[in-house]
């Protein structure tokens, strides 16, 4: 069986989808492959996101933003757009969902914090979905 990967799309690559990898190689480990990108891509991970991360223990500071290609699409088999709304490639037989979440940039630590714990409460929910396809 081929691991499952796993593609988080945002907008700037820099704050929701850098945190949501960081909880899924968190709390999957190496049972996926986890990608991560941006349609207009920042030059560096939102400094709070690195913050609030950090506080539950999950270093995000070494991680780049990426801009998102049509191949990081076809390799994936689970796309998870925060925020980008059509710009996101759409190919078949892929698995879609769209997490509706504030986007941190420009907003205060409490905000983020509140952020990086509903991507949590999704990536738990994500990684039994997997789990179970992958019995």
């Amino acid at each position: 069986m081929t691991k499952p990967a796993v593609l988080f799309v945002c907008v700037h690559n820099a704050g929701r989808s850098q945190m949501a990898a960081g909880w899924l190689k968190a709390l999957a480990g190496d049972r996926v492959e986890i990608l991560s990108a941006g349609t207009q891509p920042k030059n560096e991970i939102n400094p709070i996101a690195i913050e609030v991360m950090g506080e539950v223990g999950i270093d995000i500071s070494s991680e780049q933003p990426k801009v998102l290609t049509e191949d990081s699409v076809k390799q994936s088999d689970y796309v998870i757009t925060m925020g980008c709304g059509d710009e996101c490639p759409w190919f078949p037989g892929k698995i879609y969902r769209d997490w509706v979440l504030t986007d941190p940039a420009g907003q205060p630590v409490e905000v983020v914090r509140a952020v990086r714990d509903e991507i949590k409460a999704h990536i738990e929910a994500l990684v039994a979905e997997i789990d179970a396809k992958n019995v």
